[in-house]
């Protein structure tokens, strides 16, 4: 019998079982006071409303005061709960090393402040364990959400929030709130190339899940800051902008593997609910029509510009080259959407086969303008354009059916006798 083998994240998750469904991850460092208030108030909150087999995993960064002591208590007090004891600090990699060695399918951690209202749990984990979504995360900033929390926080998270958005193209609204969920299978994809150990973690987990296509849940929560907070914003506000540039300039450099990630993990393409219309073809002509404009503004400069010395056919060319290959990077990073350094020199080739026709249709409006006349710039200037406006129509349809257009790999198969 042949069986394709899915992607992880695309079924349903078994919860007729004893073994946890759900690992809840508490990262603490110095907690000795609110570990047991919170831990008990977590478990009797689940133990009442979640209704598959669960853990509560306290892990332990390196604690210098008796917070060991107080998780081991609440280990002996209740059978839901064990703890994790690390060397080093940093709620990354805490979460790293518990998530990776878990044996529950859904992983999730949060604060153990608890500032974020339990009864979002259950729809935090819902959709993962249908298959709908691969990733869910608690958003303070989405609509519907109630958040109580000083005016300098406030301000200091949404800023950093649209900083990303602005840097790295993110689209999920809060990227710090301390109440997460994964798929323990689409955790052992990503995590690995997960570099930060401490609070830019969920950050870069979060814009690798994304750029590979999963499918990110929002669930707007309740949230009430913890006036006890020991997070030191300053130390942690330049720890995340490190960590934005170093992200930054892997994925600009092709320094992650994304194209492997998203043909293992993205989400497949929907069918077209138009028939003839290929999804995304609004959003794509869109793009690459501000693109072509750009371009067309650049090309026209430059023609002027040359023209005087190179002449109105040394000029064509000269102009078309230039914008040609600037045309062909911003479509393929912009519309449609290839990122990294594969492919990229045969995507410029092919880019400048179809700048090749795009030549011959303005050399040729010229050639066929001057056999007949002895033309004006003004003229020259109309023909060029008019030649460029189909020579655009034709790049479009070549990028998006030839040079861009995905070369899946054949989906790989288990045989089973």
């Amino acid at each position: 019998m042949t069986v394709t083998t899915l992607r992880p994240g695309a079924s349903p998750i078994a919860t007729n079982t004893k073994t946890p469904v759900l690992d809840v991850v508490v990262p603490v460092y110095n907690e000795e006071v609110d570990l047991g208030p919170c831990v008990r108030r977590l478990h009797a909150e689940m133990a009442r409303s979640f209704p598959y087999p669960f853990r509560i995993t306290i892990a332990d960064n390196a604690s210098t005061d008796g917070t060991a002591a107080v998780a081991r208590e609440l280990v002996e007090e209740l059978p839901e709960v064990v703890v994790v004891h690390l060397e080093q600090k940093g709620r990354g990699r805490a979460l790293h090393q518990v998530w990776l060695g878990s044996d529950a399918p859904v992983l999730a951690y949060m604060d153990v402040d608890l500032s974020t209202d339990l009864a979002a749990l259950p729809p935090l984990i819902a959709p993962l364990i249908s298959g709908h979504s691969d990733i869910a995360i608690g958003s303070r900033l989405a609509r519907g959400a109630r958040v109580v929390r000083g005016p300098k926080r406030e301000f200091i998270s949404r800023c950093y929030n649209l900083l990303l958005r602005g840097t790295l193209a993110t689209r999920f609204s809060d990227a710090q709130c301390g109440f997460k969920a994964i798929r323990a299978d689409v955790a052992k994809r990503l995590l690995p190339h997960v570099v930060d150990t401490g609070w830019f973690f969920d950050t870069e987990l979060l814009v690798l899940g994304e750029r590979a296509g999963l499918r990110i849940h929002e669930v707007p929560v309740d949230w009430v800051d913890d006036p006890d907070s020991r997070v030191d914003i300053v130390s942690t506000a330049m720890a995340d902008l490190r960590g934005v540039a170093r992200l930054g300039r892997a994925l600009a450099t092709g320094g992650l593997p994304i194209a492997e990630l998203r043909q293992a993990l993205g989400r497949a393409p929907l069918e077209s609910a138009t028939p003839g219309v290929p999804t995304g073809l609004l959003r794509q002509l869109v793009r690459f029509a501000a693109i072509g404009v750009t371009s067309t503004l650049a090309y026209l400069l430059l023609f002027l510009l040359l023209r005087g010395g190179l002449g109105a056919q040394g000029a064509n060319l000269v102009s078309l080259l230039v914008t040609a290959i600037a045309n062909t990077a911003a479509n393929r990073r912009f519309t449609f959407g290839v990122r990294g350094r594969d492919g990229a020199g045969r995507h410029q080739f092919e880019g400048l086969i179809v700048f090749g026709l795009g030549l011959a249709l303005t050399s040729g409006s010229l050639a066929l303008l001057h056999s007949s006349t002895d033309p004006g710039q003004v003229a020259e200037v109309a023909a060029v354009v008019g030649a460029n406006l189909i020579a655009t129509v034709l790049r479009f349809l070549l990028l998006r059916n030839w040079v861009f257009r995905p070369r899946t790999a054949a989906i790989p198969l288990e045989n089973e006798s």
